[in-house]
């Protein structure tokens, strides 16, 4: 399904910066180590609540650098939503956003374009975070602050910057989406679900995270049955989006989005 803007008057979005939306954001490090250790603990060998691009280069990675499925996948949804042609504005690359030319060239990569091959992207992004959780001794909080902020800047036992803190709990929150911990996509029992099917619509942005997340608090308070998430999109834009799952699942949407308060216009149904 395609993705289209849904606009919203600006009298509907203004979200204030409750200290609880910023402390939910940015989960310290004790919350977030035990967080991930945990998972490492009991969920490492969960399998995908559904069948995500380029699926078999995830697999076949974390078969041969023995790290949890579930865990590249939810590292590829926060940096690149599985787009292999993704480039940041700090020049990383592909699938798993690899740094040029530093980290490409220490992964092996000897020209940009290599970076755009699904397979081999993948398979760097889960050797270089096998080596920081090496270098960390297993403390995949730390490991995924390094992945973000780089090695130099993250030491343990030593505060992380507050930046690399929020990368942590972002990606644990992409963590809960491919487990279906989170946002669990609607299907029959029984049904094939793609992450290619899944309907996504921006509907705003925001300047900072905890904004963002704020927003999709108050939303899913007033409107329970909603499926919001957000999503960092590039250095100070962070997009809330709405989910759905088929064209009657979109409309009922828009009705519970417009009975909570936020009114909708610009709909192009024809673009769905």
């Amino acid at each position: 399904m395609r993705r289209l803007i849904i606009a919203l008057l600006a009298a509907a979005i203004a979200i204030p910066a409750t200290a609880s939306a910023t402390a939910r954001v940015y989960t310290g490090k004790r919350d977030l180590g035990i967080a991930w250790a945990q998972f490492l603990r009991r969920d490492a060998v969960s399998e995908p609540v559904m069948t995500f691009p380029h699926e078999h280069c995830f697999r076949r990675a974390a078969r041969a650098h023995d790290l949890p499925l579930v865990l590249l996948l939810a590292v590829a949804r926060g940096e690149s939503d599985f787009d292999p042609r993704a480039v940041s504005h700090a020049n990383a690359h592909g699938l798993m956003q690899i740094l040029w030319p530093d980290t490409a060239k220490e992964l092996g990569f000897t020209r940009l374009s290599q970076l755009y091959e699904p397979c081999p992207n993948v398979d760097a992004g889960a050797r270089y975070l096998k080596k920081l959780l090496t270098r960390y001794n297993g403390d995949l909080h730390l490991a995924l602050a390094a992945y973000n902020y780089g090695p130099g800047r993250i030491r343990a036992g030593v505060p992380i910057p507050r930046g690399a803190e929020w990368y942590s709990g972002y990606i644990f929150q992409h963590l809960a989406y491919v487990m279906g911990e989170r946002n669990r996509p609607r299907g029959r029992p029984g049904d094939t679900l793609r992450y290619s099917d899944e309907g996504r619509v921006a509907l705003i942005l925001f300047g900072e995270p905890y904004r963002a997340a704020a927003f999709v608090d108050t939303l899913s308070a007033a409107a329970p049955e909603l499926r919001l998430e957000w999503f960092r999109r590039d250095l100070g834009e962070y997009q809330v989006r709405l989910l759905y799952s088929d064209r009657d699942d979109f409309r009922r949407s828009v009705a519970r989005l417009r009975a909570a308060g936020f009114p909708v216009t610009a709909i192009d149904e024809d673009a769905l």
